[in-house]
């Protein structure tokens, strides 16, 4: 591996040593990560999967399904016009005023230990 690529990994890797982290839908940006020798701690819930109790979006079963991004921000904001842009700087930021409204109305429980 390029030797600045293998730096760049290291510093990358230092910040995951020093954070929790979360995502909106974990499995899928933990998995990408970790695939590519990334370890991550992963205390804290996913964020999709804490909306499901918050926006109750029912299934054809009776169930409540895990609220696609836009579903949960349109649920929080529905004022807003605001159309995902499925650009990974923009998502982190919107999930992340997405998390602070869950963390600040109590549906978001943050566990370190």
């Amino acid at each position: 591996m390029n030797p600045d690529l293998v730096e760049l990994k290291e510093k990358v890797q230092e910040i995951l040593n020093r954070y929790h982290l979360t995502a909106y839908n974990k499995p899928f940006d933990f998995s990408f990560l970790e695939s590519r020798g990334f370890l991550i701690k992963k205390q804290l819930p996913d964020i999709m999967e804490a909306a499901k109790n918050v926006c109750k979006i029912v299934k054809f079963n009776g169930e409540y399904k895990n609220p696609n991004f836009q579903e949960a921000w349109e649920y929080f904001f529905p004022e807003s016009n605001y159309i995902e842009k499925h650009r990974a700087v923009d998502d982190a930021l919107h999930e992340a005023i997405v998390l602070y409204e869950m963390y600040q109305k109590g549906n978001f429980k943050a566990n370190f230990y």
